[in-house]
């Protein structure tokens, strides 16, 4: 259990929601962070399944036609890094949200905290994973799982296998507000085909695979359980509450995504809102 279990802290089992919610939702709860002093964990996953392009992303990067026939959808995040296809069943995502004079003011510091409880949920699952020992060179930099691997904040396993462990984790941060947002994909099942397809670039699926494991490759446990030890593992290390947004907060999101992460303009050209339009 963390320090900061001595604070206000809820676990939000979500439903399934496309990406633009998924994104402008942790932009409320940063909001609920600051003014109600309540801080947020959850776990979720992506309906439709969505890929979400890191924040500088070349939008001539992805495969516009391969994402409509396949019914996925596109966003952008407010973090760097490479494209993620978040499949529906494949992908299992979490966030963490707290203020930002609560935890370390170093990057790599607040990495290492904030990755604590997602370590966790794979020791649970019977994963051998952790952080990667070295760096490795970029396959394919638009993609965030075929990208360069960071040591500072990409899982892979095993954990001892030197060059030849995979990625199975990425994780991203951001400040805002005085709020710092956690995000990240966990790779529960490969779908290589969708990885490799939503970009516009001549890959084969085997890049995906040999770069890239899952748990269910691992250790082979149904999908519920590692939901649940993703949940259980945010929710001890900081003794949060089971709870549920609120319905302001749905609103607010739904509001956000309309004006800004379901848009052309912020999609296609990341045009950032101005503060007096949100």
């Amino acid at each position: 259990m963390t320090a900061l279990a001595d604070r206000d802290w809820r676990l939000i089992r979500d439903v399934p929601r496309d990406g633009a919610t998924q994104m402008a939702i942790e932009e409320v709860a940063a909001q609920t962070a600051i003014e109600d002093d309540l801080r947020t964990v959850r776990v979720y996953s992506w309906k439709p399944s969505t890929l979400s392009l890191g924040y500088r992303q070349d939008p001539e990067t992805v495969d516009w036609e391969f994402c409509e026939r396949e019914g996925i959808g596109v966003t952008r995040r407010q973090t760097g890094g490479g494209g993620i296809y978040h499949d529906r069943h494949a992908d299992i995502s979490y966030t963490i949200v707290a203020p930002a004079d609560e935890v370390p003011g170093n990057l790599m510091d607040c990495y290492e905290l904030f990755c604590e409880p997602i370590l966790d949920a794979f020791a649970r699952m019977g994963v051998d994973a952790g952080f990667a020992s070295a760096e490795r060179n970029a396959i394919y930099h638009p993609s965030c799982y075929l990208r360069d691997i960071n040591p500072a904040h990409d899982i892979v396993a095993p954990v001892d296998g030197g060059a030849k462990a995979k990625k199975i984790s990425g994780n991203a941060q951001y400040r805002q507000r005085d709020v710092v947002i956690q995000h990240g994909s966990i790779s529960y099942d490969l779908e290589a085909r969708k990885h490799i397809g939503v970009f516009d670039a001549a890959l084969d699926d085997s890049t995906f695979t040999d770069r890239v494991t899952s748990i269910r490759d691992e250790v082979g446990i149904d999908r519920d359980e590692a939901v649940d030890s993703v949940a259980c593992a945010l929710q001890e290390w900081c003794d949060a509450d089971e709870s549920t947004w609120r319905e302001a907060e749905i609103e607010a999101a739904r509001d956000l995504a309309d004006q800004k992460f379901a848009t052309d303009g912020w999609v296609r050209d990341r045009e950032v809102l101005e503060a007096g339009d949100r």
